[in-house]
């Protein structure tokens, strides 16, 4: 098997839509991906080993003006379950087109039999986007969990073992399940999620599909970046409203602790990969549609040789900020108490190339969509002074970055 990289003019990628059966959108390239050249099994995160060596071993035809950047050649995607125990599957596409944020334009192709540039552009342009089928006209939504035992029992229950210092703290997601009347249009939904969060990393695949805010950790050659996010608040339409939720989460001493821990964290796992590593001294307040955060920007240089994309995403996840603190306690509490099936939920999600340069962000403002069937998640990270009613309406709030997608329909 072999890869296939060309340069592609201004004009043929403005006429070449794909049905986007994979899908990556970021600050720093966008990837769209038709068919499957190759798939298969990667370890589970928590165990040790060479995740990319297939990658490698498919070698990589530059036909392209100039060197390739990191996303051309012979590229793949993947999203990795929450639970590291379980292993994801890596997927190169049989074609990608992609764009850098500089403006540079490619098509890639790989497979088994040899195909001319003019044949790739036939193949695309046939499995073009055709008309839009007809609209959704009813969703069902329902909670597995009602909110009110999740908010009394639940919450109570950990927070029980937190004031009990089992564990410093534990994040607890909720789940919806949403039934439409046909199969839900998972093209629709990916633009819609791209009209409506443009400093949001979007994906899609095999059918998890999200608009993600938090960056777990990209690797551009020997450059490395994290954007941890931990603390959110509400967003409101009205000016004075949203002023004062932004203060206060800017005030709160628990999502100022909920951030260190998380900071902190992460800093100690990459520091072993860097010659140099720094974060913004204090958080910043990024602002979503529907709600604010604390970010922290953190930057560094990868040590020679450089850990590949892979190996960071291992070292890294799960974060304090979709698990708890310590890790190991965290994760054997949401196992016996949480009481749903995250899936890919909160897990990474990105993409790689066979040089281990790749982005990715943590599967978060996301859902697994199957036929008429989609599952929404939304986490909140509990520490002894939460307060459950407010953990509660903070779900609420992060269920509608994809909730207000799918009910738009």
């Amino acid at each position: 098997m072999q890869s296939k990289t060309f340069t592609l003019g201004i004009e043929n990628h403005q006429k070449l839509q794909l049905r986007q059966e994979f899908f990556w959108s970021s600050e720093k390239i966008t990837l769209h991906g038709y068919g499957v050249a190759d798939r298969f099994s990667l370890q589970p995160l928590g165990h040790s080993g060479k995740q990319t060596q297939r990658l490698k071993e498919i070698g990589n035809i530059n036909l392209s003006d100039r060197e390739l950047m990191p996303g051309e050649g012979t590229c793949a995607f993947v999203a990795f379950p929450f639970d590291p125990k379980k292993s994801a599957e890596l997927v190169i596409p049989r074609i990608i087109l992609g764009e850098h944020a500089s403006g540079e334009r490619w098509v890639t192709y790989t497979s088994e039999t040899d195909q001319s540039y003019e044949g790739i552009i036939e193949e695309v342009q046939h499995n073009a986007v055709k008309e839009a089928d007809p609209p959704i006209t009813e969703i069902n939504v329902d909670s597995p969990i009602a909110p009110e035992i999740w908010r009394d029992k639940k919450i109570t229950e950990i927070k029980d073992l937190i004031n009990s210092e089992k564990v410093k703290k534990v994040v607890l997601a909720r789940e919806l399940i949403l039934t439409a009347n046909k199969e839900i249009p998972i093209g629709t939904i990916l633009q819609k999620l791209k009209e409506k969060n443009k400093t949001s990393m979007i994906f899609n695949i095999d059918g998890f599909i999200g608009a993600s805010p938090e960056l777990l950790v990209s690797r551009f050659g020997n450059s490395v970046r994290a954007n941890p996010l931990a603390g959110t608040a509400t967003r409101y339409s009205e000016k004075n409203a949203d002023k004062q939720s932004r203060q206060e989460l800017l005030d709160s001493t628990k999502d100022a602790y909920e951030h260190k821990v998380t900071i902190e964290w992460l800093l100690r796992e990459l520091l072993p990969f860097c010659s140099f590593i720094d974060a913004d001294p204090e958080p910043r307040i990024l602002s979503l549609p529907h709600v604010h955060h604390l970010g922290t920007e953190v930057t560094g240089q990868l040590s020679q040789p450089a850990a590949p994309i892979l190996e960071l995403v291992m070292a890294l996840h799960p974060t304090p900020a979709v698990a708890g603190d310590p890790q190991t306690e965290a994760l054997k509490i949401i196992e016996d108490i949480e009481g749903i099936d995250r899936r890919r939920y909160a897990g990474p999600v990105g993409w790689v190339d066979s040089l281990g340069n790749g982005e990715f962000a943590v599967g978060i403002r996301s859902a697994e969509i199957q036929g008429k069937e989609a599952h929404l998640y939304a986490g909140v990270g509990l520490v002894a002074d939460s307060e459950p009613q407010s953990e509660l309406d903070e779900t609420r709030s992060k269920f509608q970055t994809m909730l207000s997608t799918f009910l738009d329909l």
